[in-house]
């Protein structure tokens, strides 16, 4: 238990029937006249809804303990990713819904971050960004320009994203894992 005097942002709050609310903002408000209380800006862990919520202050919260560990992914088992952790080289093997749109971006030997709650996988969170080889893309015809300048492109991943006319088959790139942009080449 902790008070919403507390709370700071990143903090994991168990509220409402054990739904599990990480702190992406707040701020202590002391009115002229009234009591005080925290505005906050809460995300859900598992569907990732943001909500406004206001405590008063000093209202008592429960937090929730998140194991958050480097893992580094391994393979694919069936419907499971299966992820190592590095310090003692356990096996953990990862719902694919847990593992949500970060399965795009995952090859063998990726580090991810993995979340977990009473030993449940919350998710798997990726660096920002990752480097990944282009699987196959149509070559860029010159002075085509009706797409604004970008064709698709199948990642390693076999994830399809929009990439620009001059990246050609074979070349690595950097992609945004959060919005499925492409970032630029990698200089080998």
């Amino acid at each position: 238990m902790a008070s919403t005097n507390d709370l700071k942002n990143g903090m994991v709050l168990k509220l409402e029937g054990g739904q599990l609310w990480s702190v992406v903002e707040f701020q202590h408000v002391k009115p002229g006249k009234g009591p005080a209380f925290v505005r906050t800006k809460l995300k859900s862990v598992m569907s990732g809804k943001v909500v406004d919520k206001t405590f008063n202050a000093g209202t008592k919260v429960e937090t929730a303990t998140i194991d958050r560990r480097d893992m580094q992914f391994s393979y694919m088992d069936g419907e499971y990713f299966v992820f190592m952790d590095m310090e003692d080289f356990d096996q953990l093997m990862v719902d694919k819904k847990a593992v949500g749109d970060a399965a795009n971006f995952l090859i063998e030997g990726f580090t991810a971050s993995v979340a977990r709650h009473e030993g449940e996988v919350l998710y798997v969170e990726l660096p920002a960004a990752v480097e990944l080889t282009i699987e196959h893309t149509d070559p860029g015809v010159q002075g085509d320009r009706s797409t604004g300048g970008t064709k698709p492109a199948t990642l390693e991943t076999g994830h399809e994203i929009q990439v620009p006319l001059f990246i050609n088959t074979g070349e690595k790139i950097k992609v945004d894992t959060r919005t499925s942009d492409y970032l630029g080449r990698v200089n080998s």
